[in-house]
């Protein structure tokens, strides 16, 4: 089976700056995979999610989307793609019933019969799922009911493809819950699903796997479901003198997680008990076990904010 997203040494260089916003970028998602896109601000993921769309064309590189090419085949690629913004704008005077009818008409303009009918169940199903409020003006919304209405017509088609940018960004934990179960189940019939987010928690939980950008590289890429690192022994160590954390990280008997003033996660690279002899050889105030953490994982690539 085919990739569902396959980006191929995508690059944007933007007039007038000489660092490329993105560079070089290799990424594939597959059917029913939920891919978590991860980095600071200005990393490069907005730009990605551009490109995707077509909103700006590569500088070099290509990508395509459902086998079709994000620029030669544009209109077609947002046929099978539900797309919600960061930064969502909706028309503030249009009710999310206007809005949904409206984009239901630009989605499926020769659908008719049986389909149709199952994709305007599925809208019913998910305005009530998410206690949405299409009926008043979009401008009139709490800031959580609006990226409700951003969700539905995301999901709303049933689309190949999801590509969420902070898609959870206002609502409350229990709206999240239904969002992280609606996601399970464009995955299970087979969407992929492309999630840009900041939130490390919700990345575990929600992922199957994750990439972490930086200055427009994408610097890691890591299972979260079943991954024996996030689910080995890890120690976090509360240290006497901040300076052991330099003799931890040197040596070959630990994997080093990350350091934050007194404290350094670690695991062990071979066996518990040799992991246990090295920090045997410093002085230690705290030593707990527990569960590495995406969080964790994600600051030994980004805790120096470089």
């Amino acid at each position: 089976m085919s990739d569902s997203i396959d980006i191929q040494k995508l690059t944007k260089l933007y007039q007038g700056t000489t660092s490329p916003a993105l560079d070089n970028l290799n990424l594939r998602v597959s059917p029913g995979e939920v891919y978590g896109f991860l980095g600071a601000n200005g990393a490069g993921k907005s730009t990605t999610i551009r490109l995707l769309l077509n909103f700006i064309q590569p500088s070099s590189g290509t990508a395509s989307i459902m086998g079709l090419d994000i620029v030669k085949d544009t209109v077609a690629v947002k046929k099978r793609v539900g797309y919600l913004s960061g930064e969502i704008a909706l028309w503030p005077r249009v009710t999310g019933n206007e809005m949904f009818s409206y984009l239901g008409k630009l989605q499926f303009p020769d659908q008719a019969g049986d389909r149709l009918r199952l994709k305007t169940e599925y809208l019913a199903e998910l305005i009530q799922r998410f206690e949405a409020e299409p009926e008043k003006p979009i401008g009139e919304l709490s800031k959580g009911n609006r990226q409700k209405i951003g969700i539905i017509q995301a999901l709303m088609h049933q689309p190949d493809v999801l590509i969420l940018d902070e898609p959870t960004s206002g609502l409350d934990p229990l709206m999240q819950e239904v969002f992280y179960a609606t996601i399970r189940e464009a995955s299970a019939r087979g969407a992929a699903v492309f999630v840009s987010s900041h939130n490390l928690a919700e990345a575990q939980r929600m992922c199957d796997r994750v990439g972490i950008i930086k200055h427009g590289r994408l610097i890691h890429e890591q299972s979260v479901k079943n991954d024996e690192n996030l689910a080995g022994t890890t120690f976090r160590v509360v240290l006497a003198h901040p300076r052991d954390a330099d003799k931890l990280r040197a040596n070959r008997a630990l994997k080093f997680i990350s350091h934050e003033g007194h404290t350094v996660v670690v695991q062990p690279k071979k066996t518990i008990a040799e992991a246990l002899a090295v920090l045997s050889t410093c002085s230690i105030t705290a030593l707990t076990t527990e569960q590495l953490n995406l969080e964790d994982e994600f600051l030994e690539y980004y805790g120096d904010g470089a």
